[in-house]
C-alpha cells in the first residue's frame, strides 16, 4: 500500500481553494442568425456557417439547426460570415465587430437563392493558422505545416513547441519524458507497448490538429507530470459529398496513400480515413564502453548497422447521428496492422587495457518478424442544452492489441587474426506474444451558472489486462534448444483506475477564476504466472487544480495555475521481459516501481499585437520518487538498463512562443524553452546527483509567393542536457519544404527534405562506479518526401 503526506496534500488542497482559477483564459462573443429557402421561405436545417478574419482566417463556425437557426461561439475582432448549402448560391457577409460593448452579432434572416445549373461554382476558400493560442492549451492545426507532408504522427509532435522527439521516437515536453499521449482525447494501442514511438505507424495526413495541454485542469486524468498532447484525428461533417487523397513516395523508401472522405446527408454523417505505407528504415549506432576491474580495463568497440522493413495499414470509419444538433451520438470503429522485418548486424571488438591490445571480435546478427493487429471501438454521446454552455458527454471505448515477435539470434567469435573461435558460436531464439483489452467509460456534466460561472463534473472508469508471453531459448551443444533461466514466463499486468471530480469557476470583472479537485483509485497488480509472484498496489489519490487569469485588455492577459500530477509505472516499466537483440546490452523493466508525483505551477502570458502574438510561461515542477532508466555493468562488460524511483526532481523553465507577419509574404515562427532541473539519486547511489541547465529552440520561416507557391524553412536545435548518470548531448537539424498548388487550387504538389544535414543523432555520455560508456546513435535518416493531395468538394 502506497501512503501520501496527508498534511502536505490538505495544504495543498485548501491552497487550491483559496487561489481557485480560470476556465477561459479569453472574453467570449457570439454570432447568430438563420437560414430560409429564398423561393419557398422554408427553412434549411443543416446549412454549414463559417467565420473568417479580414486575413481570411478560418475562426469558427456551425451548422444550422432544424428550425434554421444558427449561433456560433467567437472571440473578439473583426470578422466576415460565410454560409452554404449545396444546391444554393452561397452568402457572404458584411464585416461586423464583436468587442467587451457589443459582444452579439445577429445576422438575421438569411435568405439563400437556388443555384441556377450554368452558374459558375463560387469557392470562397480561408485557413487556420498553424497555431492557435490560449493561457492553458495551445492549438496546432497541422495541416498548415508543409514539413509534416508524407510522414508520420512522430513527425508532427517533433515539429511542435515545446515539444521534442529523440532519434529513438521518445517524446519530451519541456524537457521531461513524462507526459500523457492520447488520441481522440482517449487511450491508444499506439501508445501502449511500444510508448510513444508506436506513433510512428499513424501517418500524419490522418491528422487535423494537435493539443498541447501544458497544466491541465481536474477535467484531464492525472497522468503526466509534463502535460497532455491529445493528437485529434480528421473526420468531416459538411453536407454531401467531402473528401481528400494524399499520395507519398520518398527516399529511403516511403510510398503510401491515405484517404479521408466523408457523406452527410440530413441527420446522418458518415466518415471514414484509411491510410496505407509502405516504408524502409535504415538505422546505425556506436558505442565504447571502459570497464574497470582489478587494476585492468576491458574496452568494447560496438557498431550496430540495421534495417527495418515494414507495411502500415490503418483504417476508420464510423458516423455521426444528428437526433438534432443539439444531440449526437457517433459510433466508430479503427483497426490498425503493422507487419515488419527488422535485421541488426553487430560488430563487438575487444580490448584489454589500450586499444593497441586486441583481444579479438564477435558478429552478432538479430533476424526478428513482428505482427502486431490492433482495434478501437468508441461510442460518444453529445447534449447540448439551450443554455449557453450546458451540456452533457458519455464516452465508451474498447481497445483490443496484439504484437507477436519471432527472433533469431546467430553470433560468431573470431580471433585477433580473423579466424573463428569455434565451441563460442551462439543460436539463440525470442518469441514474445503480447495482449491488451481495455475498457474505458467517462460522463462529463457542464452547467452554467449566473452569467459569467460554470460547474462540471464527471467521472471516468477504466480496466486493463495486459499480457506478456515469453521465452528466450539457447542452443546447448546437442543443437538443442533450452530456455534460459528466467527468462521463460508469462507477465500479467492488470490496472483499473476509478476516478471522480468536479470544478467550480467564474468571472469578477477582469478576473476569471477556477478551482477543481479530482479523485482518483488505482489498484495494480503484476504476476508472474510461471512462478506465481504477485505485487499487487492499491492508492488512492487526490488530485487538485487551479487557474486564475486577469485579462489587462483584450489583447493582454496573464494566468496562474496549479495542478498535481502523477506517473503511474506501467506495463513496460514493470514487466521483467530482457531483450535479448544486443547480447551486451540488455533492457528490462522493474516490478518493484511506486509512481512518481509532481506539484506543477505555471505562470502565463499572452499578448496580440498587430501582426502578431506572442506567449511566455514561467514554469516550477517538483516531482518525488521520479522515474529514470539507470545502467549497470558487471564485471564481464554487460550492461543492464532498468528503471529506479529516484528520491526526485525540482525543475523552472522560462518559454517563449511567437508569430509574426514581417511582410504580407513572410510568416516566422519562433519557440525558445530554458530550463534548469536538479536531479537527486543518491538514494541509488550517492554520487547520482546532476544540476542542469538546458534550452530548447525551434525557429521557422514560411514565405507565400505568387503563383500558388509556398516554402518553409525549419531550423531545431536542443541544447546538451545532463542526467542522473551523465549526459545527452545537444541535437541540431534542419528541414525544408516547399508546395504547389494545382489543379484549379483542388491539388497540392509538396516536397520536403527533412534533416538536410544528416545530423538528427542522438550521443550520449553514461558512467557508473566501475564504468564509462558513450554512444552515438542514428534511428531516423535524412527523408525526402514527395506528395501529392486533392481535396473533394473544398
Amino acid at each position: 500500500m502506497i501512503t501520501q503526506n496527508l498534511p502536505f496534500r490538505l495544504f495543498l488542497a485548501g491552497f487550491v481553494l483559496f487561489l481557485l482559477g480560470s476556465f477561459s483564459a479569453f472574453p467570449q462573443a457570439k454570432l447568430r442568425g438563420k437560414v430560409k429557402d429564398q423561393n419557398s421561405k422554408k427553412d434549411l436545417p443543416f446549412a454549414s456557417v463559417a467565420v473568417f478574419t479580414a486575413s481570411d482566417s478560418l475562426v469558427g463556425g456551425g451548422i444550422t439547426g432544424e428550425n434554421g437557426n444558427f449561433s456560433v461561439d467567437l472571440p473578439f475582432g473583426k470578422f466576415y460570415a460565410l454560409v452554404e448549402f449545396m444546391g444554393f448560391e452561397a452568402y457572404k457577409s458584411a464585416e461586423f465587430e464583436l468587442s467587451r460593448n457589443k459582444n452579439l452579432h445577429n445576422l438575421g434572416t438569411i435568405f439563400l437563392q437556388a443555384a441556377d445549373e450554368e452558374l459558375e461554382e463560387v469557392v470562397v476558400q480561408g485557413e487556420k493558422t498553424l497555431m492557435e493560442l490560449s493561457l492553458d492549451k495551445r492549438i496546432f492545426n497541422v495541416g498548415k505545416d508543409l514539413a509534416n507532408a508524407g510522414g508520420t504522427a512522430t513527425d508532427i509532435l517533433m515539429n511542435l513547441p515545446s515539444v521534442a522527439v529523440d532519434p529513438e521516437g521518445n517524446v519530451t515536453l519541456r524537457g521531461s519524458s513524462n507526459v500523457r499521449i492520447l488520441i481522440d482525447g482517449k487511450p491508444s494501442g499506439l501508445v501502449s507497448f511500444k510508448g510513444s514511438s508506436g506513433l510512428r505507424q499513424l501517418q500524419a495526413n490522418l491528422v487535423e490538429r494537435v493539443e498541447v495541454i501544458t497544466n491541465p485542469s481536474a477535467r484531464y486524468e492525472a497522468e503526466g507530470m509534463a502535460g497532455v498532447i491529445n493528437i485529434i484525428l480528421k473526420k468531416d461533417s459538411k453536407q454531401g459529398f467531402n473528401g481528400s487523397f494524399e499520395v507519398i513516395a520518398g527516399t529511403p523508401l516511403n510510398l503510401g496513400f491515405s484517404a479521408n472522405l466523408n457523406y452527410r446527408k440530413k441527420r446522418i454523417n458518415w466518415f471514414i480515413n484509411y491510410g496505407f505505407a509502405r516504408r524502409y528504415q535504415p538505422y546505425v549506432s556506436e558505442q565504447y564502453q571502459e570497464v574497470y576491474e582489478e587494476g585492468n580495463t576491458l574496452i568494447l568497440n560496438q557498431a550496430n548497422s540495421g534495417e527495418l522493413r515494414g507495411w502500415n495499414n490503418n483504417i476508420r470509419g464510423g458516423l455521426d447521428y444528428f437526433f438534432s444538433e443539439q444531440s449526437i451520438l457517433t459510433a466508430s470503429y479503427l483497426w490498425r496492422r503493422t507487419d515488419g522485418r527488422r535485421i541488426t548486424d553487430i560488430r563487438y571488438e575487444d580490448y584489454l587495457n589500450s586499444l593497441d591490445n586486441f583481444l579479438g571480435y564477435s558478429l552478432r546478427r538479430q533476424d526478428e518478424k513482428e505482427k502486431e493487429p490492433n482495434s478501437e471501438i468508441a461510442l460518444n454521446y453529445k447534449r447540448t442544452f439551450a443554455e449557453k454552455g450546458h451540456e452533457l458527454t458519455g464516452t465508451f471505448t474498447y481497445l483490443s492489441y496484439w504484437e507477436n515477435s519471432d527472433q533469431l539470434f546467430t553470433e560468431f567469435r573470431f580471433d585477433p587474426s580473423g579466424n573463428e573461435v569455434l565451441g563460442e558460436d551462439l543460436l539463440q531464439t525470442s518469441i514474445n506474444d503480447e495482449f491488451e483489452n481495455q475498457y474505458l467509460l467517462q460522463l462529463d456534466y457542464v452547467k452554467p451558472l449566473g452569467s459569467e460561472g460554470k460547474f462540471e463534473t464527471g467521472f471516468r472508469t477504466s480496466f486493463r489486462e495486459m499480457e506478456n508471453d515469453f521465452i528466450v531459448s539457447e542452443e546447448n551443444e546437442t543443437g538443442e534448444l533450452l530456455p534460459i533461466p528466467g527468462l521463460d514466463n508469462i507477465f500479467l499486468y492488470n490496472e483499473n483506475i476509478l476516478a471522480a471530480y468536479g470544478i467550480l469557476g467564474n468571472k469578477t470583472g477582469d478576473w476569471t477564476y477556477q478551482a477543481g479537485l479530482r479523485a482518483e483509485h488505482t489498484d495494480v497488480e503484476t504476476i508472474l504466472a510461471e512462478t506465481n509472484e504477485r505485487n499487487p498496489r492499491t492508492y488512492t489519490n487526490l488530485f487538485p487544480s487551479a487557474h486564475l487569469t486577469y485579462s489587462v485588455s483584450e489583447e493582454n492577459a496573464f494566468q496562474l495555475s496549479y495542478s498535481r500530477r502523477v506517473r503511474r509505472p506501467v506495463y513496460n516499466d514493470l514487466s521483467p521481459y530482457v531483450t535479448f537483440s544486443d547480447q551486451r546490452n540488455f533492457f528490462s523493466g522493474n516490478p518493484d516501481l511506486d509512481p512518481e508525483f509532481t506539484d506543477a505551477f505555471e505562470l502565463g502570458h499572452i499578448k496580440y499585437f498587430e501582426g502578431g502574438t506572442l506567449f511566455s510561461t514561467a514554469y516550477f515542477r517538483n516531482t518525488r520518487d521520479k522515474i529514470e532508466r539507470i545502467r549497470a555493468v558487471n564485471d564481464e562488460g554487460f550492461a543492464t538498463t532498468l528503471p529506479y524511483n529516484l528520491t526526485g526532481e525540482e525543475s523552472f523553465g522560462l518559454e517563449f512562443s511567437a508569430d509574426y507577419q514581417l511582410k504580407e509574404w513572410w510568416k516566422l515562427d519562433l519557440n525558445f524553452n530554458f530550463f534548469h532541473a536538479d536531479i537527486d539519486g543518491s538514494n541509488v547511489q550517492t554520487d547520482f546527483r546532476a544540476r542542469t541547465t538546458s534550452f530548447l529552440t525551434r525557429h521557422t520561416s514560411r514565405f507565400i509567393l505568387e503563383n500558388g507557391w509556398d516554402l518553409q524553412f525549419r531550423g531545431n536545435y536542443d541544447a546538451r542536457q545532463k542526467t542522473a548518470q551523465g549526459v545527452r548531448k545537444g541535437i541540431f537539424f534542419m528541414d525544408i519544404s516547399a508546395s504547389k498548388q494545382i489543379l484549379g487550387e483542388r491539388g497540392r504538389l509538396i516536397f520536403t527534405a527533412n534533416d538536410i544535414l544528416n545530423s538528427r543523432r542522438n550521443r550520449f555520455i553514461t558512467e557508473g562506479e566501475n564504468f564509462f560508456t558513450e554512444g552515438n546513435s542514428q534511428f531516423i535518416r535524412r527523408q525526402i518526401n514527395l506528395t501529392f493531395s486533392y481535396r473533394i468538394n473544398p
